[in-house]
């Protein structure tokens, strides 16, 4: 199974983490998908991170281009399903106030149509 895969929603794209550990091994892999997504003028992404317990600086990165990138075409980023190690990390970086946080996939795509 690939790290991540994604599948689009009507015109939302969601991105799946099938990943434990978010980190430097495969947050590139995670940047180069959001790229990919905003050439072909996604610009509603939901990241959903249900099957992810760790994350690290390059997996905050990774989701901060995604972020910006959407801001950027006037579109929205929203994170879904995030478990408590990884929420705990974002509340400390303070990125719960810059980020778009929705309890689970369902709720992030409500927001978002």
């Amino acid at each position: 199974m690939k790290n991540f895969s994604s599948e689009h929603k009507g015109n939302i794209a969601v991105v799946y983490a099938n990943v434990e550990k978010l980190d430097s091994s495969n947050a590139p892999e995670l940047k180069g998908m959001f790229l990919h997504l905003n050439k072909g003028s996604n610009n509603l992404i939901v990241l959903d991170m249900s099957q992810t317990k760790y994350c690290d600086s390059s997996g905050l990165s990774a989701i901060l281009i995604a972020n910006r990138l959407c801001k950027d075409t006037s579109g929205s980023f929203h994170l879904a399903g995030l478990q408590p190690n990884v929420l705990k990390l974002i509340q400390i970086a303070q990125l719960d106030q810059v980020l778009n946080l929705c309890e689970n996939l369902d709720s992030a795509l409500v927001k978002l149509k």
